[in-house]
């Protein structure tokens, strides 16, 4: 195995954070993997790098002559990246799941001043690559993607995240009331919603609907479907449309959205700037949906990110629409 610039990071995190524990949180991964990812790290290298203990970790003889050589790796990849960042200065290109409402890009524009925001629309995957290698600045991708990537995609530190929102899984049904007859629009296994789709499914107790009409690769191509044919289908709330109508499921899932960043490549100040104009947008947005709003208010204690966008607590008496079987409601 060749020695990377990300396998640098990984060393550098662990032997600052003392713990393999505490590393992990720090690159927001998965401890196991990232046990992994160091043992093969040792391998290529020669030898092991740090003492495991119950206290954390301490260097070994050789950790002590290459963890040095591997921070200043990272100290010269992290000034390549702000140099080059220099270049583009005044422009950002952000990556999008599904697509960018025109409004959403107006108020990331507004926050940033001086700077030309550019949005592209890309498959989840392809925006994290994006930012990967450089030719986007960020991405709003779901969270589902880099828990269910290759290992190299997780254990990659180059790689910054944190959670913008948190929305729930709904039942999409047409907007006049019509019956669905059973007839269903299911997500292609390519598109990120495909395996929160089979989870919801088995967990209502049934390994899928009566009619399955299409597969699709959008929510938007769903939400067509929906509203032209009488279908059902699962959405999130921002993959919805004016023309359809919501209803809460019970026990569903919250997906989680996040912003992507690589480390260094974009200032602090920008990308609070950006998580707190998108979350800002969402709320407004959360409001034009019959129903949701109230929903985010009454689930606020599992919702702390917009916690500060949702006002006072809610009147216990109105706290929106109540959660319906998915196989009644697809039959109302």
């Amino acid at each position: 195995m060749d020695i990377e610039l990300r396998h640098a990071r990984i060393v550098v995190t662990i032997s600052k954070a003392g713990s393999i524990s505490r590393g992990a949180s720090e690159l927001n991964l998965p401890q196991p993997s990232l046990t992994a990812q160091l043992k093969r790290i040792e391998r290529a290298v020669g030898g092991d790098l740090f003492v495991r203990s119950r206290n954390g970790v301490t260097p070994t003889l050789l950790g002590e002559r290459l963890i040095p050589l591997f921070g200043d790796l990272v100290r010269r990849a992290d000034e390549i990246i702000a140099q080059a960042s220099c270049a583009t200065a005044g422009r950002l290109r952000l990556g999008n799941t599904e697509w960018t409402p025109p409004a959403l890009g107006d108020a990331l524009q507004e926050v940033l001043p001086g700077t030309t925001v550019a949005t592209e629309t890309l498959p989840p995957a392809a925006a994290v690559a994006g930012v990967r290698r450089g030719a986007l600045s960020v991405a709003l991708v779901p969270g589902l993607v880099l828990l269910s990537g290759p290992a190299a995609d997780m254990a990659d530190p180059a790689l910054g995240s944190t959670v913008v929102v948190r929305e729930p899984v709904w039942l999409a049904l047409p907007a006049r009331g019509d019956r669905s007859g059973g007839a269903w629009v299911r997500y292609s296994q390519h598109h990120w919603l495909h395996a929160v789709e089979e989870r919801l499914l088995d967990r209502l107790g049934r390994a899928g609907p009566g009619s399955v009409v299409h597969q699709v690769s959008t929510q938007r191509e769903a939400m067509t479907w929906v509203r032209d044919r009488g279908a059902a289908a699962l959405a999130t709330p921002s993959g919805a449309t004016a023309d359809v109508r919501l209803r809460p499921l019970p026990d569903t899932e919250l997906v989680e959205m996040l912003l992507v960043w690589r480390r260094g490549a974009v200032t602090e100040e920008t990308l609070r700037r950006l998580v707190d104009a998108v979350r800002a947008y969402y709320c407004a947005y959360a409001r034009t949906v019959p129903g949701y709003w109230e929903w985010l208010v009454g689930h606020r204690a599992e919702l702390p990110e917009l916690q500060p966008f949702l006002g006072p607590s809610p009147d216990p008496q109105n706290l929106g629409a109540e959660p319906v079987s998915v196989w009644s409601a697809t039959r109302q």
